[in-house]
């Protein structure tokens, strides 16, 4: 039986007592590229969202058009990313819970239930994790629109310093085109070199050229830390 993103969940909270009830997801957990980014919603019962549901079954356009409303019309919302070299230190898993933390964290007032794609947060805050949340709940759905909305938006800015690997259109994941840029460039400093694909592919810095990847000062300076200037217009 397919699952129907509703507010089922949402109810049966209100029902026992809670108020302040937060959907949680997160973005980008696959990509070899960038951060992984996490959204928290605290929708308002009072001002329905017509169209929510999980982010990865709308169109980009769809996505674009709702999340502004999310923001306009929730009682709260927060985003919060960890960057590629925490999740090589720690693994997918706990960057992914770690920037769920983050984004609950910043939510004001205090969110009292929290309702969870298939995870559980180490919070004292009830909370009831979901299997396939962001397709059965709407405040998940919301967060997860939010958290791909963002995390999209970050790669269109990083795809003007790393133009080489089409990130404005395969969003850092191991598409056939991605995975040939990672073959004739290596990776950048923003890679997930914990990821195998990435981990595998040839030293990018062994084999750049000018001509071919002519943001090499640019990367080593984000090797360091640095930000990257933005990039040079042709």
């Amino acid at each position: 039986m397919a699952r129907l993103c509703c507010t089922r969940y949402e109810l049966l909270a209100r029902k026992q007592g809670w108020m302040r009830i937060c959907g949680i997801d997160e973005a980008g957990r696959g990509s070899l590229f960038g951060p992984v980014v996490a959204a928290a919603v605290v929708l308002n019962p009072r001002r329905r969202i017509v169209g929510l549901d999980d982010s990865k079954k709308l169109t980009p356009e769809r996505r674009a058009e709702l999340a502004p409303r999310i923001r306009e019309h929730a009682l709260a919302w927060a985003v919060a990313e960890i960057d590629a070299s925490r999740i090589d230190a720690w693994n997918i898993y706990q960057a992914s819970k770690q920037a769920m933390l983050a984004a609950v964290e910043n939510i004001r007032p205090t969110p009292d239930y929290l309702l969870i794609d298939a995870m559980e947060l180490p919070l004292p805050i009830e909370q009831k994790p979901l299997i396939h949340g962001d397709a059965r709940s709407v405040s998940i759905a919301a967060a997860s629109i939010l958290a791909k909305v963002e995390r999209d938006r970050l790669m269109d800015d990083f795809d003007q310093i790393y133009p080489q690997y089409g990130l404005c259109t395969n969003r850092g994941y191991s598409t056939p085109d991605h995975l040939e840029a990672l073959r004739r460039y290596g990776p950048t400093p923003l890679h997930r070199f914990s990821y195998a694909p990435v981990r595998e592919s040839t030293c990018w810095a062994a084999h750049a050229t000018q001509e071919s990847l002519p943001l090499t000062a640019d990367m080593l300076a984000s090797a360091a830390g640095a930000v990257p200037p933005a990039a040079e217009q042709s």
